[in-house]
């Protein structure tokens, strides 16, 4: 039989482990979920299964015409040896990836991918197969829009690439290599990329995520599982991922499909400038701080050599938005849809003044 002595250091041992359980629990709150799943927190697998259903394979077929050597057409050649038979037509087959924007059957793709492409077929992740058409495309972007008349159609949620930093965790999903449905993993490596020469209005996310042959016009989709970029481009001297990719963000790709659905095309601001940085020196004399870029050329009969601007004026803002870059000036204009007037703050020598001009659609050739 239990003494009382005997029951009382029971109670007061098991009221000390008690404790000591509570205070190590204080310290160590993750324990109490040792019994659960360990991955939930270190999954994507719920991202995937939102975006990935919505992201399709592209194959972009066309026929195009073997160059012949340049000895053949010579006339002496002509002359022995007579015309040489033409060519046969070869077909150049294109991989990539697309995403449904829409489930109207709207996919949006880069436009490098279905460049005079004459058939373009789309393959699911469920697995169906279907035909695809291009209604337009811009090369400014790199981006295209296709339509499908497939039905039953999943369609991406679309996220806010405006929100997104330089470290948050991404996800780019395509078809590289043509090895069916593929989703690699990093973070943004930086926002508002420009000047790498693949296109004339250049805003990129870079990423690290692996991007290869074929994920370009996949998705760029955040741990929500909500699409924030569309993938184009990868930099690389070997061919393949160096851990350096670029996507557009999908506010610029969808207003490119809203146009290209609307009117077939889409339209840009263009002032005729050629615009170059400002050197230190200049910078520092004209007490601009880090504002100001120099108008190294203007295009005759252009929007700015009609309202008097001048080879040499200094910018200085755009309506009253100070300007620092000249991929930022090209931005900028170009966000202005044709036949705004705009007021473009100028230095000439030291005199400040402003002028007003009227923006212009830009040529198709600087496309």
């Amino acid at each position: 039989m239990l003494t009382r002595k005997t029951i009382i250091f029971i109670l007061q041992s098991i009221m000390a482990g008690m404790s000591l359980a509570l205070i190590v629990l204080l310290f160590n709150p993750e324990w109490l979920n040792s019994n659960t799943d360990n991955t939930a927190t270190h999954t994507y697998r719920a991202a995937v299964a939102r975006s990935a259903p919505a992201v399709v394979n592209v194959y972009a077929s066309s026929y195009f015409q073997q160059q012949t050597h340049p000895l053949f057409q010579d006339p002496i050649f002509k002359r022995f040896f007579g015309k040489v038979p033409a060519t046969p037509n070869q077909r150049r087959n294109n991989l990539g990836s697309g995403v449904i924007i829409r489930p109207e059957g709207y996919i949006l793709t880069s436009a490098h991918l279905v460049r005079d492409a004459d058939s373009i077929s789309i393959t699911l992740a469920d697995g169906r197969n279907g035909t695809a058409t291009l209604m337009g495309s811009d090369p400014g972007t790199d981006v295209a829009v296709l339509k499908t008349d497939m039905d039953a159609l999943p369609s991406i949620t679309i996220g806010d690439p405006t929100r997104m930093q330089t470290g948050d965790v991404v996800l780019a999903i395509g078809n590289p290599f043509d090895f069916g449905q593929t989703v690699t993993q990093g973070i943004i490596s930086a926002m508002g990329r420009t000047r790498l020469g693949i296109t004339s209005a250049e805003n990129f996310i870079q990423t690290d995520a692996a991007i290869n042959p074929g994920n370009s016009g996949g998705a760029l989709v955040n741990v929500d599982g909500a699409m924030i970029g569309l993938n184009s481009a990868m930099i690389s001297n070997t061919g393949g991922s160096q851990g350096i990719g670029l996507a557009v963000p999908v506010n610029i790709a969808i207003d490119v499909m809203d146009q290209i659905i609307a009117r077939g095309s889409v339209e840009r601001g263009w002032l005729g400038i050629e615009a170059q940085i400002l050197s230190p020196i200049i910078l520092e004399q004209a007490d601009l701080g880090q504002t100001g870029v120099l108008i190294a050329g203007i295009y005759e009969n252009g929007p700015a050599h009609n309202a008097g601007m001048m080879p040499g004026d200094i910018i200085v803002s755009i309506d009253d938005k100070p300007v620092t870059d000249p991929g930022q000036v090209i931005r900028m204009i170009s966000d202005y849809q044709p036949g705004t007037r705009i007021n473009v703050k100028i230095m000439r020598g030291w005199e400040e003044k402003t002028i007003e001009v009227t923006v212009n659609r830009r040529p198709n050739l600087l496309q």
